[in-house]
């Protein structure tokens, strides 16, 4: 699905009318399933069917003029649209559309008298144009779903107090204030003596990160614990949040997608049928004595009317709709039939960490305890923890511990190092390596081996043990990799904006050999990039926060976590997993391949059928209502052969 190029600088967050548009055809609709949308549908329907009923009980009225009009005007609510389309192709220079054809064929059919087949036939078409648009259009990304990302307003202090505006108009050097919870509307320098903030929509680092005054701070961060100020350094659109969405808004324009099957061979199988009834009215003439040319004209525009392939235009779309209803109960939402298609091809798969393979959330990974039975070390340190509001703090305060709870008193934090207090006439320091080594207390050297979060402890200047604090693999995160591996997907790689060596170590836990930690936006993206200058790589890309977009966008698929991914990741990627479980990338696999069997079977059978009747039409063996019926045989077969992917398991 190709989008508009829009400069997202020029978009107003109320804005209503900017928005993606599908390079294929919905006859105007944009909400395919609006009931509005099948309204043309059932009048044509309800008046065809009104019509073939006059015509079997032969009504004296429905004669001459009164059944001419009564057939046009069944035609003309899904005739109209598709002949308004087939011209506006010629002026283009696009004549062998399948809209070209199915116009010249139904009003040949109109020519020769056969009214009910015309009207018939185009039905049949408009029915199966909607349940392309259906499949195509459901959950259609829109740009200004964008614009949801972008922090709305930002506390401006302006003339002795703080007033609320637009981003965009705040100048550099001005102060802004951010209350708890709130995102930093622009990057800045921090003015209050310290801050905790959540960067993982930015940088994927899974660990909150506690900053000093002085530091900087960037747009899309989240205020985590107290009321801080900052000075503004850069504008709005030159912000991080902004240069993130410009990201995915280029890569957006870079990605091209897959036509579905029917549109290219419609481009081939046009043109050939309609030189072919060309042929069967001319050619006959230089071998035929008795050449009549009002004989094979009629016979070749029944050959134009058996051509029309209504049983592939319904029977195609028919199957990828039944392969989107088997994907979405098993929890995976495809934004349109050409991604079950572009899954099929995949096999180089990119992912995210945090929040992909793993949870997002800190747990304690390990407790070791020196000199001190573990429950009552845990208990000083649990102490020390209730005084602090911290990420990690709340991980450790989730340990059982038993007996009664200790108390800490004249706790005290120290910047960048941790907390000093007393629990139970003990002094007792918890913080990382730099709070020890001011107290001159000797760490293990073990504990430099540690890539994940250390929680050191000290009780009476005396090292008493540490905690570990990790991001949890999700459970299923192990089994996808092997199950990857299995249905052919054997370049896997890792990139996270975490740090590296922590990257490293999930990578190493998941068995996947390529990984890379520490990255921007801009990276992952120009990493997925270098991939894809090997045409033999089909990428996919699996991840879930803001700073994923671009790379959802540039990917041949972008596949998003739909339950704790961020709108953006969700809005960009063309495959939403709705349960947040990576194993579900291998079923989107699964379900993919079993989609385009049952459609390349689909298309067989009617190809074929199409085939034998037109050579019977040729030959003046065969009338349209023939014709008519053998689609609609075949389109039924087709319908039982799709509704196959509802019952079917990809375990």
């Amino acid at each position: 699905m190709k989008k508009k190029k829009v400069n997202l600088r020029d978009l107003k967050p109320n804005s209503e009318e900017q928005h993606s548009h599908d390079d294929g055809h919905n006859h105007g609709h944009d909400d395919s399933s609006s009931f509005k949308t099948y309204i043309p549908a059932i009048i044509s329907f309800t008046m065809l069917i009104i019509g073939i009923g006059l015509d079997y009980f032969d009504v004296s009225f429905f004669q001459d003029w009164i059944r001419i009009t009564w057939y046009s005007l069944a035609y003309l609510p899904v005739g109209f649209p598709v002949v308004k389309e087939g011209w506006n192709s010629i002026k283009k220079g696009d004549v062998f559309t399948e809209f070209f054809l199915m116009s010249i064929a139904t009003i040949g059919a109109f020519i020769i008298g056969e009214y009910p087949e015309g009207v018939a036939v185009m039905l049949f078409y408009a029915v199966g144009e909607l349940f392309q648009s259906a499949a195509v259009n459901r959950a259609k990304g829109n740009i200004k779903a964008l614009l949801d990302v972008r922090p709305k307003e930002a506390n401006v202090f302006r003339e002795g107090d703080y007033k609320s505006v637009s981003p965009e108009v705040v100048n550099i050097g001005e102060k802004i204030q951010i209350r708890v919870g709130e995102k930093i509307p622009l990057d800045g320098i921090l003015l209050s003596e310290k801050a905790s903030l959540n960067t993982a929509a930015l940088t994927g680092e899974s660990k909150p990160d506690s900053i000093q005054k002085e530091a900087k701070v960037y747009a899309g961060s989240i205020n985590l614990e107290s009321v801080i100020e900052v000075e503004v350094t850069n504008k709005f659109e030159d912000s991080s949040i902004a240069r993130i969405l410009d990201l995915v808004q280029n890569a957006t324009a870079r990605k091209s997608k897959t036509e579905l099957f029917i549109r290219q061979f419609a481009r081939i199988y046009t043109p050939i049928v309609v030189f072919l009834a060309i042929g069967v009215t001319f050619i006959p003439y230089f071998f035929v004595e008795d050449y009549v040319f009002r004989d094979w004209l009629y016979r070749a525009l029944i050959f134009l009317v058996i051509s029309c392939p209504c049983a592939l235009v319904i029977s195609i779309p028919l199957g990828y709709f039944g392969g989107l209803g088997a994907a979405s109960k098993n929890g995976i939402l495809f934004k349109g039939a050409s991604f079950l298609d572009a899954m099929t091809k995949i096999n180089t798969l990119v992912m995210d960490k945090t929040g992909t393979v793993t949870k997002g959330v800190f747990k304690i990974k390990e407790v070791k305890a020196i000199d001190w039975k573990e429950t009552e070390f845990m208990q000083y340190l649990m102490a020390m923890e209730e005084q602090s509001t911290h990420p990690i703090a709340k991980a450790i305060l989730e340990y059982k511990s038993e007996g009664e709870d200790f108390e800490a008193q004249d706790v005290s934090e120290i910047a960048g190092k941790g907390l000093k207090g007393i629990v139970s006439g003990k002094i007792v320091l918890v913080g990382n390596k730099a709070l020890m080594t001011a107290n001159n207390i000797d760490v293990p050297t073990e504990t430099e081996s540690i890539v994940e979060s250390i929680v050191l402890v000290a009780i009476d200047n005396q090292f008493a043990g540490y905690v570990v604090i990790a991001d949890e693999l999700k459970e299923d995160a192990k089994e996808t990799i092997t199950a990857l591996q299995k249905v052919g997907i054997k370049n896997i790689m890792m990139l996270s904006g975490d740090k590296d060596s922590i990257t490293q170590q999930v990578a190493k836990e998941l068995n996947i050999k390529n990984a890379k930690g520490g990255l921007l936006p801009e990276d992952k993206l120009n990493e997925v990039e270098i991939l894809k200058k090997n045409p033999e790589n089909k990428v996919a890309f699996i991840g879930d926060g803001i700073n994923d977009a671009p790379v959802l966008a540039a990917s041949n698929v972008g596949i998003a976590m739909g339950g704790l991914g961020s709108d953006v990741a969700i809005e960009t990627a063309d495959v939403i997993i709705q349960t947040d479980q990576p194993s579900k990338v291998v079923r989107a696999i699964k379900i993919g391949r079993s989609t385009r069997k049952i459609v390349w079977q689909n298309i067989i059978l009617a190809f074929g059928v199409k085939v034998i009747v037109l050579i019977l039409g040729a030959g003046g063996l065969a009338t349209m209502w023939e014709a008519v019926f053998a689609d609609v045989g075949v389109a039924l077969l087709a319908i039982l052969n799709a509704v196959r992917l509802q019952r079917m398991s990809w375990d």
